[in-house]
């Protein structure tokens, strides 16, 4: 007991700490318990904080605020219409398209297994064979069933996604025009003394922003390349399976290699074992590389400072209690906890540089959407 009461008084002593602490906590719990209903909220304060960073840059050519948050506003939602009015109908009609396909890729791949025992007779037995034949009939009618509740509860729901499209970019709009306003209010529930919060938030502010942004580049440029690539080449499905190929990027690792399964079985249904499934392998297998190798280290940089080990634990993590949105934050989340644990000990610098916070929150309090990079400036 002794022991773990010094390690609290060491730890949690100072008011500093706890107010970091509660600051943690309340964000966290209102993200798990409140995070369905919010949704439209938390994602316009996302959307906003990224647009941020493009407003600033115009303002600092003394254009007023709010013509700058109108330039980039409009930009936002034309990118935003040019997707749903330009990709969205040519994914459904893929998508259409391949589950009417399906039955006839599984009578094909049945066919292939079925040749198995006669063409390695010492790997496989005919027993084997039926018996994953069986598997997979079964996995496929449960997947069908699966998306056909999906599609009954998406009609349900439709009237709700209308209802946030249009909610979301009002939010958006107004979070970016009343951004020191929101701030301001919002710098009224946090401690007096908050030079640990600063120090935290300081690295987090960076690393968030250029991440975020960085990933969404990323995957623009992986769909288009890929798109490109399949196309030219003639591969069926191709907007899908480019989309598919650029949000696998989201999910470091493991993404690349989950999203190889069903390019691979495209490609093999459309052109078995043969020249033009082979070039395909390779150039997909040529994208990944210059995404790992090239394009990953021009947009991110330093700026992921996180094992491999521990990207993927975020991941695990945060996915399982966010899904969608807990994947594609894990990295910066990750970041968060990191900067958490390395500053967490250093109470004393933290105590002296309380009035000299990277985020000036006591000042003005217009830090907390500040373009990443403004606020150690």
């Amino acid at each position: 007991m002794q022991f773990i009461r010094s390690w609290l008084e060491r730890h949690f002593a100072d008011p500093q700490v706890m107010g970091l602490a509660i600051v943690l906590l309340t964000g966290f719990a209102i993200v798990i318990w409140l995070g369905d209903m919010l949704a439209p909220a938390i994602a316009g304060v996302v959307i906003a904080y990224l647009l941020e960073a493009p407003v600033a840059t115009i303002e600092r050519h003394r254009v007023p605020r709010f013509i700058a948050v109108l330039v980039i506003f409009a930009l936002f939602m034309t990118f935003v219409l040019a997707i749903l009015l330009g990709v969205m109908p040519l994914l459904w009609r893929q998508v259409t398209a391949l589950i009417q396909q399906f039955p006839i890729m599984l009578g094909k791949g049945q066919e292939s297994l079925l040749n198995l025992p006669e063409q390695y007779p010492t790997l496989f037995s005919e027993e084997q064979v039926r018996d994953l034949i069986n598997t997979i009939k079964s996995e496929a009618a449960a997947f069908g069933q699966r998306v056909l509740s999906l599609s009954v509860a998406s009609v349900v729901s439709a009237l709700t996604m209308l209802v946030y499209l249009i909610l979301l970019p009002l939010m958006v709009f107004f979070f970016m025009k009343d951004k020191k306003r929101i701030v301001n209010w919002f710098t009224t529930f946090l401690p007096n003394k908050r030079g640990l919060l600063n120090k935290v938030w300081s690295e987090v502010d960076v690393q968030i922003g250029n991440y975020v942004r960085g990933k969404v580049i990323e995957i623009l440029i992986v769909w288009f390349v890929t798109f490109v690539v399949f196309k030219t080449m003639g591969l069926n499905f191709a907007m899908l399976l480019s989309v598919l190929v650029g949000l696998s990027v989201l999910i470091p690792y493991i993404g690349a290699v989950v999203v190889t399964v069903p390019v691979a079985l495209i490609g093999y249904f459309q052109w078995g074992f043969t020249s033009d499934f082979a070039l395909l392998v390779g150039l997909y297998l040529v994208i990944q590389a210059l995404d790992g190798n090239v394009l990953v280290p021009l947009l991110f940089s330093e700026v992921v400072n996180l094992h491999p080990v521990a990207i993927i634990v975020a991941v695990l993590v945060f996915g399982g209690l966010w899904g969608f949105w807990g994947v594609f934050f894990a990295i910066p989340l990750g970041t968060l906890v990191n900067a958490v644990i390395r500053a967490w000990p250093d109470l004393k610098e933290a105590v002296e540089g309380d009035d000299s916070g990277a985020l000036a929150l006591a000042t003005d309090g217009t830090a907390a959407l500040e373009a990443p990079g403004e606020a150690k400036e």
